[in-house]
């Protein structure tokens, strides 16, 4: 450490900070970062949007919010009433002392689980494993309530838009074209919501975000490195993936240990902003160090994965991340990226400009899948046709809806896949828990000093607007895996949010 300090990297690295903050172009890039955060704030545009809608500012205070948060937290109410007649016998007992205390620190546990869940190899993934250990995690933490009274599920954080996207799946199972097919896919769900609920309850303070955000870079250090390794090694051309008339030269595309190069870099975008916060919220010049190098590791495992849609989403997600983080940086982050093209291999720009070209095989054969997931929800608006992606497959063949010399694999969109999954209520719910954590990360964060939370929470938001970003062009929960962990960063939203509005003295309404 003390090398490091005394390198004269270091110092060179300290001089040019210096006489950067002493510099005009950093007063004009300042200047030019407050004069975008005046527009944005004034925008007529923008102020309504940023807007607490109704639903939200009524739920805490609902009788609904009041019915579930009774239910969830019952069998903690049950076990604080068994301890209070006889607490003697359990504080006599070191295992129950133990149970407690581990119970008090679920957060804790959750940190080292999701490194066990996000690095099983694809061959060796069972879905069940999600269901497990978040049940698990739930009574991890009724064991906890157990002793402490105010150590309760929290329903209020969840927001009402994520349990009406919960209730979509119940129904979206009621109203299937194939219920035998769609009663897996449910639990799938569970294990989703059992995810957000145990992380926004569990998370208390900034030091658990970090420890859950320190989690889940370990899963992008280790999936990054097995990718780097795949790429030294050699990766055979699959056909299915890439069309070599219109990116010739380019080599297969990385998958790490997931079954699929696009769903590698979805989990990267989940992740990676995370990590970039790790990066910038540690104390330690040795952590900073660590967390830059797996971002970079995870960046450059990214464009390995020659995923369009994920690059975009990337892109997007660093844009958001720094106007939340630091908005006066914008121009500076946009000066970068340019300065940054010249630099990128061949391949991976060839990559880019076949976007939206439609002699791109990939590109043109997402016509017929589009415009059978369209049929499908002409015929169903409301109600859908059922949850998951073997449902829409069986449905489009049974009614001859999907012409094409490819299967039918899902509509390559999140919305549309949603809508036509669970119907209205579930791509409404949907859209309106993704802009709500967005929005409510947003107006938190400006109103807050700089911390480690702050900047967890601003990762959080910018994750979540890549995948939303990358939903346009693709279906990124057909992996169960990568639903529960877009999920898990959904919830380290609600969670950041939590505890900055607790740090700054703001406390919601008793439920």
């Amino acid at each position: 450490m003390t090398f490091l300090r005394e390198s004269y990297l270091c110092h060179l690295c300290l001089a040019l900070a210096s006489a950067y903050e002493a510099s005009a172009l950093h007063r004009i890039l300042a200047a030019l970062g407050r004069w975008c955060t005046r527009q944005i704030d004034q925008s007529a545009v923008l102020r309504p949007l940023c807007r607490e809608g109704a639903a939200v500012r009524s739920w805490e205070t609902s009788g609904l919010c009041r019915i579930l948060s009774f239910l969830v937290n019952l069998p903690a109410w049950l076990l604080h009433k068994l301890y209070g007649a006889m607490p003697d016998a359990f504080e006599d007992s070191v295992f129950s002392r133990l149970a407690f205390t581990m119970g008090e620190e679920t957060a804790v546990a959750q940190s080292w689980l999701v490194i066990l869940l996000w690095t099983i190899p694809f061959a060796r993934w069972n879905n069940a494993y999600s269901l497990i250990a978040f049940s698990l995690l739930l009574a991890l933490f009724y064991a906890g309530a157990m002793r402490r009274r105010d150590f309760r599920l929290d329903m209020a954080a969840v927001g009402c838009y994520p349990v009406a996207l919960f209730a979509a799946a119940f129904l979206g199972l009621a109203f299937s074209y194939a219920p035998a097919l769609s009663q897996r896919y449910l639990f799938y769900h569970i294990s989703a919501a059992l995810c957000v609920l145990v992380t926004v309850s569990a998370v208390r303070h900034g030091e658990d975000l970090k420890r859950l955000a320190a989690g889940g870079g370990a899963c992008v250090l280790v999936s990054s490195l097995y990718g780097v390794y795949q790429r030294i090694q050699g990766v055979e051309v699959n056909l299915s993936y890439v069309d070599v008339r219109v990116n010739p030269g380019m080599p297969g595309r990385v998958e790490s240990f997931f079954d699929n190069p696009n769903t590698f870099a979805e989990i990267l975008i989940l992740l990676l902003p995370l990590v970039l916060a790790l990066a910038l919220c540690s104390r330690h010049l040795l952590c900073k160090l660590a967390a830059g190098g797996v971002f970079a590791a995870g960046l450059a495992a990214l464009g390995m994965t020659y995923s369009r849609a994920s690059w975009v989403g990337m892109a997007c997600a660093m844009v958001v991340m720094v106007f939340l983080w630091k908005p006066r940086l914008l121009p500076l982050f946009a000066v970068l990226c340019v300065l940054c093209i010249p630099f990128l291999p061949s391949t991976i720009w060839n990559r880019i400009l076949s976007i939206g070209n439609f002699s791109d095989l990939s590109t043109r054969n997402r016509l017929p899948t589009l415009l059978a997931a369209l049929e499908m929800i002409r015929r169903h608006p409301i109600r859908g046709i059922g949850l998951g992606a073997a449902v829409p497959k069986l449905y489009a063949s049974d009614w001859n809806l999907f012409h094409a010399t490819f299967p039918y694999v899902h509509s390559h969109n999140l919305y549309l896949e949603v809508w036509l999954q669970t119907g209205a209520l579930g791509v409404v719910s949907c859209v309106g828990a993704l802009l709500w954590a967005v929005k409510g990360a947003a107006r938190t964060v400006r109103r807050c000093p700089p911390s480690a939370a702050r900047t967890i929470t601003c990762a959080a938001a910018a994750a979540i607007c890549g995948v939303m970003v990358c939903g346009l062009a693709d279906y990124p929960w057909h992996y169960p895996r990568v639903m529960v962990i877009f999920w898990f960063v959904f919830a380290m939203a609600l969670a950041g949010v939590k505890v900055l509005r607790q740090e700054g003295g703001e406390n919601r309404p008793q439920v």
